[in-house]
Parts: C-alpha cells; structure tokens; sequence
C-alpha cells in the first residue's frame, strides 16, 4: 500500500470478530455509502434500499463470528447487501412506473435540456428496471461501483466469465433500449 492509502479492512475485521464495536463502527462507515448505493440501484427506492443496506449491516455484525478470511471482508459484505436488495425486489408487489419522483430543475438548463436529460434518465431507468435482477446488479456493480470483475465474481458468487457475460447481455439489452436516444 503507498502511503496515502487507507489501511486495509483485515485488522479492523479481526478486531470485530473479537467483539470490538469500534472496529465494527469503523468498517461500517467505510463502506457504508458503497452499501446504500448498491441497495439503491438494485431496488430504485431510497427508502427500500436504507432498509435492505441497514438489514445488510445488521446482518453483517451478525455473521461476523463465522467469516473465515478475513481479506474476503468487502466482497462477503457486498454479496449480504445484495442479497437483501434481491430479496426485497422479489418481494415487491408490481407497481407502476408513473410513480417516479422528478428531480427540480436546475437554473442553467433550459427547458429542453431538462426534458431530454429527464426523458433518458427515466429511459435508462426504465432500461435497468426491464434487465433481470442477476444481470442489473452485476451491471451496477461494474459501471457504477467500478469493481472489478474478479471482485464481482467474488460478491455474486460466480466466475469472473459468468459476470462478463452476464455484464455483456446487460450492456446489449441497455444499448437496444436507449437507441432512440443516439
């Protein structure tokens, strides 16, 4: 690690396993953005995606005594979060899309602007809510959260050639939905 870096997760999971809330407190605060936004991309709903993230957490410290490796740390986390994300999505009772929320315009963009990047905003949306659920969070996972896809495979619990494909429909299935917005 160079100098700048942060220390890895090892010895703060090993403290916790121990029983050391702190440390415990510590890697939550480390990852808990990435685990929000995870849970987020996956369901789409930020107050569904703050339950599955803090269910994932508390799932987590829970689990904590019975992770073997220490160094799989982020990856074992990641898969919890979605998981829980997959679970809640598969228990949602079907809904409309019409009951997007907008964001407020920005005072730069005129009103052209704003309808274009909102109508390919809600086509990507859209778009990412048609693919299925395995497809969506590998795809999340890579585009959005930059892992790669050994870390993905790791997460998934899959091989790094079932993300890449998996990851590959999804980008042809996304490219297909958004091509009227070339």
């Amino acid at each position: 690690m160079t100098a700048g870096s942060r220390t890895p997760d090892d010895p703060l999971v090993v403290r916790a396993q121990d029983g050391d809330p702190a440390a415990f407190e510590a890697l939550v605060r480390r990852h808990q953005d990435t685990v929000y936004r995870i849970a987020l991309r996956v369901l789409g709903d930020p107050v569904d995606a703050a339950d599955a993230a803090q269910e994932a957490l508390v799932a987590a410290w829970r689990g904590l005594p019975g992770l073997d490796d220490p160094g799989v740390f982020r990856a074992w986390l990641y898969r919890i979060v979605t998981r829980r994300a997959l679970n809640a999505l598969r228990a949602r009772v079907p809904e409309t899309p019409a009951d997007t929320v907008e964001e407020p315009r920005s005072a730069a963009a005129g009103p052209e602007q704003y309808t274009v990047a909102g109508g390919l905003r809600d086509a990507l949306a859209r778009a990412l809510a048609d693919l299925p659920p395995p497809q969506r969070v590998r795809w999340v996972l890579r585009e959005l959260e930059d892992m790669s896809y050994e870390e993905i495979a790791e997460t998934v619990d899959a091989t790094p050639n079932a993300v890449r494909g998996r990851i590959h429909r999804a980008r042809t299935h996304l490219v297909e939905a958004l091509r009227p917005w070339r």
